[in-house]
């Protein structure tokens, strides 16, 4: 429990609930934690049997949210996010926890309050991945080419100064928590996000030991079109792809005859996938890469790039089998070579090594670091780190 700190003073500030992902689930986890929090949003439009997973005492939204049909084209607002962010009244809080992957932490704070930063990542598009961003949008040359640098520029400059209103930061990773100290030069705690890993068996697993399955948003950065260059390779062998974006039309039109497209699936058709498959594969450099836990939870080893968040716990032999280029030879040869090398009780060992990223975990790990911070912060109040 935090000291001396009435539920109706705690504010949690997001960026928007259009969809269910990654940092939603954090979020979910928090105002489970704290439900009498007030939750500021830039945006509110996710369906309504969502939605209700997310429990709050009020919801205060930004002037985009006024906005008709905003949820189609939020993302093109990108320019004013950071305006709106500020126009948040937080005073009569004193304690502000927010949930950011790209504007959330730039919050105008109360100089009285405790502001903890939950940060899924800085934002990687105008940082350490700019140029991989702006290659895949056709924004790498040109007039408009120079435009977008010039924003992202802008855009770098005050993301930068805005993480001075944050009192502590926690990371979703170790990679995430270096690229906090790169970025901001400060430090940040690892606190795992939470995963679903109470999964229930099938009652059959009849697993398929040429069938991969990946899983997630058809976006430029998650490589898949890598992963059915590496198929092109495997003929012998199946890719299953189940997820939806932008480029599914694209990478389905170029795939070969043993690279399936499903679409998006429901948690059920997931999980039996996901127990069916006999490696899930994975070629993005991911903040954290819950797709690859949820994996692990079935049952199922994964093959991975050996960057990013997951290699806080995919382990090499063990529950997974990593590879080092990002090129289709390289992930075609990382599949034979860990087909011919699982350990025999490599299901369990999968299940075993998620154990600790479950929702439960991240609540208790979540809560104690908020109370002591706030122990702190009760003891001398200094916005300083």
């Amino acid at each position: 429990m935090l000291p001396a700190v009435s539920p109706r003073n705690v504010a949690v500030v997001h960026e928007w609930l259009v969809d269910y992902a990654g940092s939603e689930r954090v979020l979910e986890q928090i105002l489970s934690i704290y439900p009498d929090a007030t939750l500021y949003l830039l945006i509110d439009r996710m369906e309504p049997a969502l939605r209700a997973r997310f429990r709050s005492q009020c919801t205060v939204t930004s002037f985009l949210d006024r906005w008709p049909c905003i949820e189609r084209y939020f993302t093109q607002c990108l320019p004013l996010m950071p305006f709106a962010m500020q126009q948040f009244d937080l005073s009569g809080h004193d304690l502000i926890i927010s949930s950011s992957h790209c504007v959330a932490k730039g919050v105008i704070v109360p100089p009285d309050a405790l502001h903890l930063c939950y940060c899924h990542s800085p934002m990687r598009y105008v940082w350490d991945m700019q140029a991989t961003y702006l290659a895949q949008e056709g924004l790498d040359r040109g007039v408009m080419g120079w435009l977008a640098r010039h924003f992202f520029h802008r855009l770098r400059v005050w993301d930068a100064a805005s993480h001075h209103g944050v009192d502590h930061f926690a990371a979703n990773s170790d990679f995430v928590r270096r690229r906090i100290l790169k970025c901001y030069r400060r430090a940040a705690n690892v606190i795992h996000p939470p995963v679903a890993v109470d999964v229930e068996p099938l009652a059959t697993v009849a697993r398929d030991p040429r069938h991969c399955v990946t899983l997630g948003r058809l976006l430029g950065y998650k490589n898949v079109a890598l992963m059915i260059e590496a198929f092109r390779l495997l003929p012998d062998w199946k890719l299953t792809v189940a997820g939806d974006g932008p480029q599914r039309n694209a990478l389905q039109t170029r795939a070969p005859s043993n690279v399936q497209f499903l679409g998006a699936v429901s948690e059920a058709d997931k999980q039996r996938l996901l127990q069916l498959a006999s490696m899930f594969v994975f070629a993005a450099v991911e903040d954290f890469g819950i797709a690859p836990a949820e994996s692990l939870a079935a049952g199922t080893p994964v093959v991975a790039l050996a960057r990013g968040g997951v290699l806080d716990y995919l382990r090499h032999g063990d529950n997974a089998w990593l590879f080092d280029e990002p090129t289709p030879e390289a992930l075609a040869q990382a599949i034979r070579s860990a087909s011919d090398n699982w350990p025999d009780d490599v299901a369990d060992r999968c299940r075993r090594s998620v154990a600790g990223l479950s929702e439960a975990c991240f609540r208790t790990s979540f809560s104690t670091w908020v109370a002591e911070k706030w122990a702190e912060w009760q003891r001398a109040p200094n916005p300083l780190p």
